[in-house]
C-alpha cells in the first residue's frame, strides 16, 4: 500500500492518526522508513541552511557526515537479505503463544501499542547503556563528535539482534500489523530530535523527547552520562529517575573517542575490546562481569563503574579531524553520492533482483564505504584500497550487475582508476 507525501511527512513526526495507519495484515503495512529517505535528505539540507542563517556556521563536517551515513547504510543492508528479526520473532510468538487478540482497527489498540513500543524502547535503550555486550552495539550511535541530523542515521547493524526480545510481551495480544507500524514510527520520530537548531519547544518538553533532552543523552559531560533514554516520550525517564535537563554546554561523543571514520571498525572495535578484556580478566565471575555489567565496570567496582572515573570535560575538546586535501574531500563526496544512489536504487528494486546481484551490490557498497573511511582518515593504504574499489566497481558493472543508468560513469571510473594509479606511483 502506498502513502502520500503528506502522510509520510506526518509519519516522521508520529502524527499520522489511527485511521490512516491501521492495517489488517502485515503485508499492507508500508515501509515508512524507506519512503522517508527523501525527507531525511530535505531536512538535512534545511538544517544546514538554518544553522548557517542562525550561527553563520555549518552543523557538521564532511568526514563525520559521510561516516554517519555509511553506518546508517550498513545498518540496513541485512534487511535486503533477511526479514527483520524484530518482525520474525514477533510473528512467531503471535502465532504460537498469543493469549488473546486485540482488534487491529481499534483506536485503543493503536494508542496502547504506541505506549507499549515506547516503553519497551526505553528499557532496551537503558539496558543497552548498562550491559557491556549490548553497549558494544549501541555505542556506534554515540561515536559521532558532532550532533546533527546525520547523527540520527548513525546506527548499528548489530543492535537489532538484541532489541527484538523487549517487544515480545506485546506479541501476546497486539496484532503484528499494528506493532510493525509503531516500530517504524518510534524510529522515525527520533530522527528530528538530533539537531542543535531547535532549542526548546515549551510545555511539550515535559512529555516528549525533544532535541534538548536528546542532546543531553548524546553528551559525554559527566552530568549527561546514562540519562534521557526515551524514544518518543520523556515521561519514562521522569518516572524511573533517569531524566536530566540540558544545562552546561554539551560536548558530544564517547567518553573515550574512537577517532575513526571507517564504518566496519566503528561497528566491531568494541567487540574486540570486550574479547581482549574477557580473556585478561581473572576468574570466571569476572569474565562474566566483563560481558554483562556496565562498560565502566572493573574488579572491585560497582556494576556501572565509578562516576568519578568519567573523564572531565573542559570545553576545549577538539574532535577527531585529520587534515585532508580539499580535492580528496570533493572526491569522497562525489563518489559517496554515487554509492548512496546505488543503495537507494537497491532498496527500491530488491524484490526483482537475484540473490547473486544483491550480494554483489552489497559487496560493492561495503567496500566503497570502507575505502571512503580510509580516504577521510588520510591513511597510507587509502589510495591502494581505492584503486581496488574502483576496479571491483568496474568489474561488477561490466558483468551487468549494476544499473544501466550508471553507464555514463563507466569511462569516469576507468579514468579515475588511472589517475589514482599514477598518484600512488608518485
Amino acid at each position: 500500500m502506498g502513502t502520500t507525501a503528506g502522510q509520510q511527512l506526518r509519519a516522521l513526526f508520529y502524527v499520522l492518526p489511527p485511521g490512516e495507519s491501521s492495517f489488517r495484515t502485515l503485508e499492507e503495512v508500508p515501509d515508512y522508513v524507506e519512503k522517508s529517505i527523501p525527507f531525511f535528505i530535505a531536512f538535512i539540507v534545511l538544517e544546514f541552511v538554518v544553522s548557517w542563517v542562525q550561527q553563520h556556521k555549518l552543523p557538521g563536517r564532511i568526514n563525520d557526515g559521510i561516516s554517519s551515513l555509511s553506518l546508517g547504510i550498513l545498518s540496513r543492508l541485512p534487511d535486503l537479505l533477511f526479514r527483520s528479526v524484530d518482525i520474525v520473532s514477533y510473528i512467531y510468538v503471535w502465532n504460537n503463544y498469543k493469549l488473546f487478540e486485540l482488534p487491529w482497527d481499534s483506536e485503543w489498540t493503536w494508542y496502547l501499542t504506541f505506549l507499549g513500543v515506547d516503553f519497551a524502547y526505553y528499557w532496551f535503550h537503558r539496558i543497552s547503556h548498562e550491559v557491556n555486550i549490548l553497549w558494544a552495539a549501541h555505542q556506534v550511535h554515540h561515536s559521532s563528535e558532532d550532533y546533527n541530523l546525520f547523527t540520527a542515521l548513525r546506527q548499528s547493524f548489530l543492535q537489532r539482534y538484541t532489541s527484538w526480545m523487549f517487544n515480545l510481551p506485546m506479541a501476546l495480544f497486539i496484532p503484528p500489523s499494528v506493532f510493525a507500524v509503531h516500530l517504524q514510527f518510534n524510529l522515525l520520530y527520533q530522527f528530528w530530535i538530533h539537531t542543535e537548531v531547535i532549542t526548546n519547544i515549551g510545555p511539550l518538553e515535559w512529555i516528549l523527547n525533544t532535541p534538548s533532552h536528546h542532546r543531553v543523552h548524546h553528551g559525554r559531560n559527566p552530568y549527561c552520562i546514562d540519562k534521557n533514554y526515551g524514544g518518543t516520550l520523556i515521561i519514562w525517564d521522569r518516572i524511573f529517575g533517569t531524566f536530566e535537563a540540558e544545562d552546561a554546554k554539551v560536548v558530544y561523543g564517547l567518553t573515550h573517542p574512537v577517532n575513526s571514520f571507517e564504518p566496519i571498525w566503528l561497528q566491531l572495535r568494541p567487540l574486540a575490546h570486550i574479547w581482549n578484556t574477557f580473556w585478561a580478566a581473572p576468574g570466571f565471575c569476572n569474565k562474566l562481569s566483563v560481558i554483562f555489567k556496565g562498560p565502566g565496570w572493573g574488579p572491585g567496582k560497582p556494576r556501572l563503574g565509578l562516576p568519578e572515573e568519567i573523564p572531565a570535560v573542559t570545553g576545549n575538546e577538539v574532535p577527531f579531524n585529520p587534515s585532508v586535501p580539499a580535492y580528496l574531500n570533493c572526491y569522497a563526496v562525489i563518489h559517496f553520492a554515487v554509492i548512496m544512489e546505488l543503495y537507494i536504487d537497491l532498496l527500491a528494486t530488491v524484490a526483482a533482483l537475484s540473490q547473486e546481484t544483491i550480494l554483489l551490490r552489497i559487496v560493492v557498497i561495503i567496500l566503497s564505504l570502507t575505502s571512503f573511511g580510509f580516504l577521510m582518515e588520510n591513511r597510507p593504504k587509502a589510495v591502494i584500497l581505492e584503486i581496488i574499489r574502483c576496479s571491483v566497481f568496474l568489474g561488477v558493472y561490466k558483468l551487468g550487475y549494476l544499473r544501466n543508468e550508471l553507464s555514463l560513469l563507466d569511462y569516469a571510473y576507468e579514468t579515475q582508476s588511472g589517475m589514482l594509479s599514477q598518484w600512488s606511483a608518485k
